[in-house]
């Protein structure tokens, strides 16, 4: 019985020292596999299906009627100047660009705007959007004096909630989308506004939400806006669609200017992958609105010093593209007669699909497909029918029914209105 024991014990000793030697050496065993992305699960499976008449509506980047990617001429023309400039490859400064911080800052504001006049805002050039997110809520971990509680969107944007979680925020909700109207639960939204904690930070998308598509009136943005200051909340702003969402600049910043004509003092993160096609070029900015100049600049060199110790500073050829579109006249021209042309054709494929459906013989009411607005589409299917229409149509879409209207063209949309009719019927 003794040497028995002799000899687990010495079994279970080196198996002990076995797996203490594989540990020193495997230095990533604990480490877990990430889940897979939505979306590029969806794209995954497209590339894979031989159907011909197979249809990619999950990819968030605006493609021409032919479903191709799209560049735009006013960019291909800056380009060009900024290549005949012949500028050299120093870094720039950490907060970007100035040419380019300003004109995100005039486009944001507009050139009429008391912020604009009075220099009541910081702008720093970001890795598009996204970077914008990351650097704001990266600031406000440092210095929001308050608690670190955010109020977001019931749905939003997939990143929203793990760019803030990761700033150490933590992340709650309020009601947006109302699944039995397909559209904004507005008094849901205010009901929900008027009961957050005073001083917590509340993110909002100004236009185009993503993913559902359902924007507010403007008459109901004031209300948010009245019930926000009297709240005493931090808005941060997600301003990823100017000009994509309506066609017009101006319409598509309601929100961002409305906000500063109601005093708040608030950020916003801006973007420029999908109104100037820079997706690949990372183009972006954060914008914080403070009213105090001395607030300001302890701001603007608390931010230099976030952004250093993420990224250093920000690339430049992007940048320099956009900020010629912008500053150029004839350049800004085409470009907003090119984000129109753009912001149409969605505009169009939204309304003939409805059209199409009706054709079909479909009883539904589709009317929520025009109504909601820029990129994506709720269409309102269920994951049952989602997977038919993947199985037996070659459809491809997100389980939660989002659609991405800048897969859909002239050439394919009366197949997708009848693979619509065929799983709902």
């Amino acid at each position: 019985m003794h040497s028995t024991l002799k000899s687990v014990l010495r079994t279970d000793l080196l198996k002990c020292l076995n797996q203490s030697l594989v540990n020193q050496s495997h230095w990533w065993a604990n480490i877990k596999m990430a889940p897979p992305d939505a979306i590029l699960g969806v794209t995954d499976a497209f590339k894979k299906d031989t159907n011909p008449n197979k249809i990619n509506l999950g990819v968030g980047a605006y493609r021409d009627d032919n479903g191709k990617p799209f560049v735009l001429e006013c960019v291909r023309k800056a380009e060009a100047v900024v290549a005949s400039q012949n500028m050299d490859k120093e870094y720039t400064q950490i907060t970007g660009v100035p040419d380019f911080c300003e004109a995100s800052a005039r486009l944001l504001f507009g050139n009429d705007s008391d912020i604009i006049k009075n220099k009541q805002y910081l702008t720093a050039q970001s890795i598009s959007g996204t970077g914008g997110l990351r650097n704001g809520f990266e600031f406000l971990r440092k210095f929001y004096p308050y608690q670190k509680l955010v109020y977001m969107p019931i749905p939003s944007w997939g990143n929203h909630n793990p760019i803030a979680s990761d700033s150490t925020f933590e992340v709650k909700s309020y009601r947006y989308y109302k699944p039995s109207t397909r559209g904004f639960d507005f008094e849901g939204c205010l009901e929900d506004i008027s009961n957050i904690p005073e001083r917590s930070v509340i993110l909002l998308q100004a236009c185009a939400h993503n993913p559902t598509g359902v924007d507010p009136t403007q008459e109901q943005w004031r209300e948010i806006s009245k019930v926000v200051k009297q709240r005493n909340l931090m808005p941060f702003i997600d301003l990823a669609y100017q000009g994509f969402a309506s066609g017009d600049i101006d319409r598509d910043a309601f929100t961002v200017r409305l906000f500063a004509q109601d005093g708040h003092e608030f950020l916003v993160a801006q973007s420029f992958a999908k109104n100037m096609g820079l997706y690949g070029e990372r183009v972006g900015a954060l914008t914080i609105v403070a009213r105090e100049q001395d607030d300001l600049q302890r701001i603007a060199s608390q931010l230099r010093v976030v952004i250093r110790r993420l990224y250093s500073n920000p690339p430049r050829h992007g940048a320099h593209i956009a900020s010629t579109v912008l500053n150029t006249p004839e350049l800004r021209s085409l470009w907003l007669s090119e984000v129109k042309g753009m912001a149409d054709r969605i505009i169009t494929m939204r309304q003939t699909l409805v059209d199409n459906l009706k054709k079909e013989g479909s009883v539904h009411n589709w009317q929520h497909i025009s109504d909601q607005i820029g990129m994506f589409c709720f269409t309102g299917l269920n994951e049952q029918q989602v997977g038919r229409l993947i199985n037996e149509f070659s459809v491809y879409l997100t389980k939660d029914g989002r659609i991405s209207i800048a897969g859909v063209s002239s050439k394919n949309n009366a197949y997708l209105a009848h693979a619509i009719h065929q799983v709902t019927k």
